[in-house]
C-alpha cells in the first residue's frame, strides 16, 4: 500500500506501541462505565485525554440528557417444586416489581417458539444463543416476542458456561414492560428441568430508570472540508464487569486508528468521536446524528468489536463503496479481512444507515455464536491481545485513509435497497419486535 514517510512511521510505531495497553488497563480499572453514570463520565475524560495525545485537534465534550437507569437488588426464588434461590441479575430497563408465576421453556426463544407454546402470565425462559442452521435472533427481539405473547416476565440464560449470568438492555432507551433477568448456564439448566415439572419462581428487581447525563468525545484531524469521515466508537459498558472486549478493545482500537490518522495527509476531513450510551440504546450515536448535517458525512465508520480477536470483521451494510475500500485495504497489507454485506440496527451505525448513510462496521470474530465473555463478569482485561488492537488500528486508520481520498465516490445508500437487505435477512420480525423497524418502511 502506497504510504508517505510518516504514516509509514507511524504504522511501524503501532506495532510496538505500548500506550494502547495502558489506556485499556486505566479504562478497565474504573470498574463501571454503566450508560449516564459516573463511571461513564471518568471514562470520557479518559478518552479525551487520549484522543489529545495521539495528535486530534478540538477535542471537547459534549454531554446530552440520557435515561440512566439503576439497579437495586434481585431475587430469584423456586417456589415449586420445593424451595431453593438463585443469582440472577436484572437487565438495563427493566421495571421494579415482583412476579410469581409457573415457569415455561421457550428453548432458543426463536418467535416460533414462544408462538408454539402458552407463555400467557408465565415465566419464559429462553438461551442467549439460536440454532447454527438459522438467523441469529437478538436478545430484544426474544423479550419482545415474549412480552407481546402475555408473558409476565422474562429469564435470559447464558449459553456459555461458567456461573456467568448474561446482561444487555431489553429495549433501545425507555423502560420495559416486564421484568427480565439474566442468569448463568448453569442456573438455566435447573430452571428448564423444573419448568417440565410445573416448576414456579418468585422474581422480585429493585431497579429505577431516571434522568441522567452523558457525553460524546469529539475530536477532529484533517483539513477543514465541508465533507468529512465519520469515525466512530462506543466506550461505555455494562455495571457488572470492566467492558474489556465490549468495547474497550473498539475504543482502543479507535485511539490507536487516530494516531495513524494524525500523521498523515488527509485529503478529507475525519471527524473522531466516542459516544455513549450505546449499550442502553445507541444513545450517544442518535444525538450525534441528530446534531450533524449529514449531507456532509461521506461515510461512518464504526469500530465496534475490532479488536477483540484475530482477525478482522469488516461489516458494510450493503454499501459497495466502504466493501471496495476495506477489501483494497486488506489485499495491500496482506491483512485477511471477512467482508459482510448483511446490514444489522444493533450498533452505532444504525442510526446513520436508516438516514441513508454509508458505513462500514469493524469487528472480529472468535468463531463461536453470541457474545461470549461479553456482556457477563468475565469481560475483563485479561482476556486482551493488545496486538490485535494495535493492527486493527492501523487497518481501520487506513479504511478511514481510502474514504477520504480527494475524488473518493461513496454513494448514499438507496432507501429501497436497503429495506430489502433488511427483509432479506430476516431483520423486520425482530426489528418489530424491538421497536426498530422505521415507520417509513411499513
Amino acid at each position: 500500500m502506497d504510504l508517505d514517510d510518516d504514516v509509514a512511521a507511524a504504522v511501524g510505531r503501532a506495532w510496538t506501541d505500548t500506550d494502547p495497553w495502558r489506556f485499556l488497563t486505566e479504562l478497565t480499572a474504573l470498574g463501571s462505565r454503566m450508560a449516564a453514570s459516573e463511571g461513564e463520565a471518568r471514562a470520557a475524560g479518559l478518552v479525551a485525554d487520549a484522543f489529545a495525545d495521539a495528535g486530534l485537534e478540538r477535542v471537547r465534550e459534549r454531554p446530552f440528557d440520557a435515561p440512566a437507569w439503576r439497579r437495586g437488588e434481585t431475587t430469584l426464588r423456586l417456589t415449586a417444586p420445593g424451595e431453593r434461590e438463585f443469582e440472577a441479575i436484572a437487565l438495563p430497563y427493566c421495571p421494579a416489581g415482583e412476579v410469581s408465576r409457573e415457569l415455561i421453556d421457550v428453548g432458543y426463544g426463536t418467535p416460533e417458539e414462544i408462538a408454539a407454546v402458552d407463555v400467557t402470565g408465565k415465566v419464559a425462559v429462553a438461551s442467549t444463543t439460536t440454532p447454527g442452521d438459522s438467523r441469529f435472533v437478538h436478545r430484544m427481539e426474544k423479550f419482545g416476542a415474549a412480552a407481546k405473547a402475555g408473558a409476565e416476565a422474562f429469564v435470559f440464560v447464558n449459553h456459555v458456561p461458567g456461573q456467568l449470568p448474561p446482561t444487555g438492555a431489553l429495549t433501545f432507551g425507555r423502560e420495559a414492560e416486564i421484568p427480565a433477568v439474566g442468569v448463568s448456564r448453569e442456573t438455566g439448566a435447573w430452571l428448564t428441568e423444573y419448568a417440565g415439572e410445573g416448576g414456579a419462581v418468585e422474581l422480585s428487581v429493585d431497579a429505577e430508570t431516571v434522568p441522567g447525563e452523558s457525553q460524546n468525545v469529539l475530536a477532529r484531524v484533517g483539513p477543514d472540508t465541508d465533507e468529512h469521515v465519520l469515525a466512530v466508537a462506543h466506550y461505555d459498558a455494562h455495571d457488572i464487569a470492566e467492558g474489556a472486549l465490549d468495547n474497550g478493545c473498539g475504543i482502543a482500537t479507535l485511539v490507536v486508528a487516530a494516531r495513524v490518522l494524525a500523521a498523515a495527509d488527509l485529503d478529507t476531513e475525519v471527524r473522531v468521536v466516542a459516544v455513549g450510551c450505546e449499550e442502553t440504546g445507541l444513545l450517544g450515536a442518535e444525538r450525534l446524528a441528530e446534531r450533524t448535517d449529514l449531507d456532509d458525512v461521506r461515510a461512518v465508520v464504526n469500530v465496534d468489536g475490532a479488536g477483540r480477536f484475530r482477525d478482522l470483521v469488516a461489516m458494510t451494510h450493503t454499501s459497495e463503496a466502504t466493501a471496495e475500500a476495506i477489501e483494497r485495504v486488506g489485499r495491500e497489507t496482506r491483512q485477511p479481512v471477512e467482508l459482510r454485506e448483511e446490514p444489522h440496527p444493533f450498533s452505532d451505525q444504525w442510526p446513520f444507515v436508516r438516514r441513508g448513510v454509508p458505513a462500514l462496521q469493524l469487528h472480529s470474530d472468535s468463531g463461536e455464536r453470541g457474545r461470549g465473555w461479553g456482556h457477563t463478569h468475565a469481560d475483563t482485561r485479561d482476556k486482551v491481545d493488545d496486538r490485535c488492537v494495535r493492527e486493527h488500528g492501523v487497518l481501520a486508520a487506513l479504511a478511514i485513509r481510502e474514504l477520504a481520498r480527494a475524488g473518493s465516490e461513496v454513494p448514499r445508500l438507496d432507501r429501497g435497497e436497503l429495506e430489502a437487505a433488511f427483509r432479506d435477512a430476516e431483520f423486520e420480525t425482530g426489528m418489530k419486535a424491538a421497536g426498530l423497524w422505521p415507520a417509513s418502511w411499513e
